[in-house]
């Protein structure tokens, strides 16, 4: 049982104490902030357009947009307006009928480009806005003043990303997939789309994370941190036999301006970390328990420059570049397995983007993508010796890997907006390429499997394996993917969007691969606050470079595996019992089809208060041709059905996949001046998942009967909470706090012993289906405390005492530093306190479902416990 009590009351107080300072009375009726961002159907910003606010006490204001697409007016009357936003080439947008309340509003409104959308109505009904199916539909929107205040840490700062969207959703940075996130203080937004039907979508994922990195900037700015922890704040870890030795050094720096001013900018961010932590090790040896802990130190440095130049003013060209590396030593190490068992990762990967956006003539616009990303991966292992593995008992020997994979693949994207009549359209076209190269080389000394310490004792391992053979393979791989996507309104309060896509791959034998795709939203009342959408289409999959690298390696000519069963110890040729079984291989079926997925899904949006939406969803997918292991010459009653071979594991696509999903989430922004601010966000998500394998090499446990592998995903927890809250203080304080919490996963129970004679010891026993157990619930809570200051005179801002035409760094409080301590000086800083599982809640994991092992039904590790992080942040 989660800690629901607990949770309970942290919530409590949490809305308590906001309520009590946010329905403070407001000082004055002049206390109402205004920030407009002025962006292209793209999402991308358009410096220089015009603004016209006209308020309902009679004051007009003009101001112009940054280079940011952003403009900010100051100290307004709390009352309704009207706003005019023109700019040359983009048809002119007036919004009437709007109010502001105390504090800070904000407003975004989008252009359409003169020319693309002729019938286009300049003011839409709040019931025709529900219904766009474009880059807002069904969106969560976090600023940037938001994601200030998520973890600093790169991994941590995207799993908290991950646990805000729910299970299974991809990410985009500026339409791109891959590579590294930028640095928060480079993003402007980040938006959670939950409309996956449109027809430009290749992947299922019903979530999808669109960061929005901030454009063009007209002054230089820059910005700097450094974190660290070390274990003497650190709790000990729940499996640890003493508090271990840790430290984590973070750091970063980013530049940022004009090269051309109004036309070129560049933007430069570095950071890295070198840190080691300790890995637990809970094992059972012949002589007695051991427990201790192994130190895996890690390093890594990111590079990135990144260059926006506009073209001309419905144009903007952008070019990236990413140099990622990372060295990774000690693993292979914990849990079971021993000391000796290490090997080293070293990655490096290079990335470059190119990216063109704007109209072409007066009908089109055109958007092209291009991204080449070069990977090496090398690994070594400390020892080649002979692997010894007692099941969940202990392991020891050799990792017995090496080798370098290479990777070079890229890929062009091109898509066409353009409106016929009341149907807004886009097609495109997407090409990918891949080539391989790798001589990784695995158990090329073999391994013993023991299924027992009593057997280990006697010297009578159930099996022995050897992979031998030339481990050299280069190949390269083909993927097309071509859409048609139309968008229209049947009613103001209907909209229907239909699709269809067209993808295919050179080594599947199928090519009729076509994925048609269906959206409806309606919209039933006047005021707009209320959308329901639905949706169904198909979503094919490719078959991954690493599927068919491990195809054309283990061939049975270029790589073959020799298996012994009941071999001997330490010679496994040796002894008198022993089997020694023709070489194995991996072969694909070669009626193999794409994988794809059916899915369909219901949602509700509501606007429940001004300050607070809600969003619920309901989704169902069908794994259709999912990839699985199937031995073809298993033993049939002790006898192989070809005598040539030992295992013949062939990948197929014959196995089945299903995926329930339910999520709401809420949503809740609050502000009262002077600079107090509340941002709290409630997720709640619901999932079964079910399938028939855990990846295309995993052979069943009974080849006779693939349906009996029908069970519980690796990845079914049931149900997920997550929430976060950030509170500004009216001085130079923020404290943040993020929760989450899980069920339990499931874990697979086997007898330990090769039953049916395959080799493999994967067995279960009689009447258990597969990941039938259930492990540990998981919760953890974090918090961030920042203090920010500030020294120097700021740069006068144009336009007037009632305008202020704002910084490309004053977009957040203190440019997304947290605190507002100096938002009004030249150069400004924070101080900062992060804990991690600050309730040093132990969260179980590694569930050993082996009969045979000594910690049967037993977790052998844990998430890290409590952890504190201190760090500075200064920025100019």
């Amino acid at each position: 049982m989660l800690k629901t009590k607990r949770f309970a009351q942290i919530i409590s107080l949490l809305l308590i104490f906001a309520i009590a300072i946010l329905n403070a009375p407001a000082q004055s009726k002049n206390d109402a902030s205004l920030r407009i961002t002025v962006v292209d159907p793209t999402g991308a910003a358009i410096v220089a357009a015009t603004l016209q606010l006209q308020t309902s006490d009679g004051k007009e204001h003009t101001a112009q947009t940054n280079e940011r697409g952003e403009a900010t007016f100051l100290r307004l009357a709390t009352a309704g307006f009207q706003l005019r936003v023109s700019v040359a080439g983009f048809i002119t947008r007036e919004i009437k009928d709007k109010s502001l309340k105390s504090g800070n509003n904000k407003i975004e409104v989008q252009m359409e480009i003169e020319g693309v959308k002729e019938n286009v109505t300049i003011a839409q009904s709040a019931q025709e806005k529900g219904l766009d199916n474009g880059k807002n539909a069904f969106t969560n929107v976090l600023t940037a003043e938001q994601i200030s205040q998520l973890p600093d840490d790169p991994e941590e700062f995207e799993q908290a990303i991950r646990n805000m969207a729910g299970p299974g959703a991809s990410f985009k940075v500026n339409g791109f997939r891959g590579g590294k996130l930028p640095p928060k203080s480079q993003i402007r937004e980040i938006r959670f789309r939950m409309n996956p039907y449109s027809a430009d979508n290749h992947e299922a994922d019903f979530i999808t994370v669109d960061i929005l990195t901030k454009p063009g900037v007209n002054n230089w700015h820059g910005s700097m941190n450094f974190g660290f922890r070390d274990e003497s704040l650190n709790a000990r870890n729940a499996f640890a036999p003493f508090r271990a030795p840790e430290q984590f050094r973070r750091f970063g720096f980013s530049l940022d301006g004009p090269l051309w001013k109004n036309r070129t900018s560049l933007f430069l961010n570095a950071d890295g970390n070198n840190a080691y932590e300790s890995k637990t090790i809970v094992a059972a040896l012949p002589d007695g328990a051991f427990n201790d802990v192994a130190r895996r130190p890690s390093k890594t440095l990111n590079f990135s420059a990144r260059i926006e130049h506009a073209l001309n003013k419905t144009h903007t060209l952008r070019t990236e570049y990413q140099r990622n590396a990372s060295r990774l030593d000690n693993l292979g190490v914990g849990d079971f397995d021993l000391p000796e068992r290490a090997y080293t990762n070293d990655t490096v990967e290079h990335l470059f983007r190119f990216a063109d956006t704007g109209a072409v003539g007066k009908k089109l616009v055109n958007e092209i993508l291009f991204q080449a990303r070069w990977q090496a991966i090398d690994k070594s292992s400390a020892s080649q010796a002979p692997t010894i593995q007692v099941l969940n008992a202990f392991g020891s020997g050799g990792a017995q890997i090496s080798g370098t994979r290479e990777v070079f693949e890229w890929e062009v994207a091109d898509n066409i907006d353009f409106v016929i009549g009341k149907h807004t359209m886009r097609t495109g076209v997407l090409y990918e390429f891949g080539n391989y190269q790798s001589n990784e080389r695995v158990n090329a000394n073999g391994t013993f499997i023991f299924a027992s310490l009593d057997d280990f004792r006697a010297g009578r391992p159930t099996t022995f394996s050897k992979r031998s053979g030339d481990p050299r393979v280069e190949f390269s791989q083909h993927q097309f993917g071509a859409y048609l996507q139309d968008d229209f309104k049947l009613h103001k309060s209907l909209s229907l969007s239909l699709g269809l896509r067209y993808e295919w791959q050179n080594n599947v034998r199928d090519k009729n691969n076509f994925a048609p795709r269906l959206g409806i939203a309606w919209s039933p009342f006047k005021d707009g606050k209320t959308t329901f959408r639905a949706g169904a289409g198909i979503f094919y999959g490719w078959v991954g470079s690493e599927i068919t690298e491990q195809i054309l390696r283990v061939d049975g000519t270029r790589q073959r595996d020799l298996i012994v069963q009941n071999p001997g110890f330490p010679n496994p040729l040796t002894g008198g019992a022993q089997i020694i079984l023709p070489a194995s291989k991996i072969v694909a079926d070669p009626e193999m089809n794409l994988p794809y997925l059916e899915q369909f899904s219901v949602g509700l949006q509501r606007q429940l208060a001004p300050t607070i939406n809600l969003n619920a969803n309901y989704s169902y997918q069908r794994g259709v041709h999912t990839l699985r292991g199937h031995n073809l010459n298993a033993p049939v009653n002790g006898v192989r059905p070809d005598a040539q071979f030992g295992n013949i594991t062939q990948v197929e696509s014959t196995a089945y996949a299903s995926r329930q999903q339910f999520g709401v989430n809420v949503n809740m922004n609050f502000t009262r001046p002077p600079q107090r601010y509340l941002f709290a966000t409630f997720g709640y998500f619901y999932m079964k998942a079910i399938n028939e394998t855990d990846s295309p090499f995993s052979l069943p446990a009974n080849n006779a009967d693939l349906r009996a592998e029908r069970g519980p995903a690796a990845y079914d927890t049931r149900h997920h909470l997550f929430a976060m809250f950030n509170y500004q203080f009216p001085g130079a304080i923020r404290i943040g706090t993020i929760l989450q919490a899980s069920s339990a996963a499931p874990y697979n129970i086997t007898t330990g012993f090769d039953n049916n004679g395959d080799s493999v010891s994967n067995d279960r026993p009689a009447s258990v289906g597969r990941n039938s157990a259930r492990g540990a619930a998981r919760f953890d809570m974090g918090m961030r405390l920042g203090w920010g200051f500030g020294f120097g005179k700021p740069k006068e801002a144009a336009g007037g005492p009632q305008v202020k035409i704002i910084r490309s760094n004053d977009s957040d409080i203190l440019g997304g530093m947290g605190g507002t301590g100096g938002i009004n000086k030249r150069w400004r800083g924070e101080l900062y306190v992060q804990a991690y599982n600050i309730f040093n809640h132990p969260n179980r994991i590694n569930f050993t479902g082996v009969q045979t092992s000594p910690f049967y039904g037993q977790a052998t590790a844990a998430l890290p416990g409590r952890r504190i992080e201190s760090g500075i942040r200064f920025s100019f």
